[in-house]
């Protein structure tokens, strides 16, 4: 390993026993927290997850709370922004960011509330709305909060490079997962072995129907048409592969850098690519759509496909985290 990530490696692992030798040091919340996050950079699935756990943790009579940074926000204070609430949506895209948004438009019943600081976000939750657990979306290295159940979600490709930033994709070493709660191993991770004694649960990735922004949520079917794919997250370039392996038609991929701030440039640039290639259609991602909506009439169609993840097999994934929700009110973690 360089340097240079040798160094990162040493400074985070530092860190995460700092912590974990200190406990008082973080704050805790009066109801438990649920952690969804991971080791490497970018593109784990992570906001997917947070959506599947909450819609559990609602069905089975919980009044979840997730809790987000909200990176790259453009409109950004100190105070927490409430992104949903059981009324409805009560912010933009904006001040929300956009995974924030993407989670509050998917879940009714849901509230999501926005902050650096998730502590603050999470008394916000318990005090104005009764929220009783919180979901926290990208939490593994939030070690200011206490968590009472840790889900670290490992890709294959986290494995394949030992090294950590700044030549690496890892935030710290693979082995941190030891200090998780379960295990998620996505499409085919393999993970045995790296986390002894924590229960490791499979979970995919699955493209869901396209759908139609106009009219809204209509649902848009391949066809022989040439279409434009539009993306600007983490790994746009999977997300043009699963389309294509899904039967679109692609005449031009359009990628941007992950979180990406669209502007009337962007979408003059998007539709002027659409019309030179004959395309009726522009195809994006849901995290995208959030940004791109506020655009809105386009001069041209444009559908947005959804992504889940499925854990396997869910029934036993759910009363398993039941269960461990239920151990954290008792004291037993």
């Amino acid at each position: 390993m360089d340097p240079l990530s040798s160094l990162y490696a040493a400074v985070a692992r530092s860190r995460r026993r700092a912590y974990a030798a200190h406990p008082d040091r973080r704050r805790r919340l009066a109801r438990p927290v649920i952690s969804i996050g991971n080791v490497a950079v970018g593109g784990r699935a992570k906001t997917p997850l947070t959506v599947t756990i909450a819609a559990a943790l609602l069905a089975n009579g919980e009044r979840p709370a997730v809790l987000s940074r909200g990176y790259a926000r453009r409109v950004t204070d100190d105070d927490a922004v409430v992104v949903r609430d059981p009324g409805g949506l009560r912010a933009d895209v904006d001040r929300a960011g956009d995974e924030p948004m993407m989670i509050a438009r998917q879940l009714e019943g849901v509230v999501v509330v926005t902050c650096a600081d998730r502590y603050v976000a999470g008394r916000l939750a318990e005090d104005r709305f009764g929220s009783t657990v919180h979901v926290l979306d990208d939490g593994f290295q939030h070690f200011r909060l206490h968590r009472d159940i840790d889900l670290v979600v490992i890709a294959r490709d986290d494995l394949e490079d030992p090294r950590t930033l700044p030549f690496g994709r890892l935030r710290e070493p693979v082995d941190a997962i030891r200090g998780a709660d379960a295990v998620i191993a996505l499409d085919d991770a393999p993970v045995q072995g790296l986390a002894p004694g924590r229960p490791i649960w499979p979970a995919r990735r699955t493209l869901e129907g396209a759908r139609l922004v106009e009219p809204y949520g209509a649902p848009a079917q391949p066809s022989s048409g040439a279409v434009v794919a539009v993306a600007g997250i983490a790994r746009p370039r999977r997300f043009f592969a699963d389309l294509r392996a899904a039967g679109w038609p692609i005449a031009r991929e359009i990628g941007f850098r992950d979180h990406h701030a669209y502007s009337a440039g962007d979408l003059a640039h998007i539709f002027d690519a659409a019309r030179a290639e004959g395309a009726a259609l522009v195809v994006t991602t849901e995290k995208d759509l959030v940004r791109l909506l506020p655009f809105r009439p386009f001069p041209l169609a444009v559908a947005w496909v959804p992504m889940t993840v499925r854990i396997e097999p869910a029934d036993a994934f759910e009363a398993w985290l039941m269960t461990a929700l239920d151990e954290a009110r008792r004291g037993g973690r």
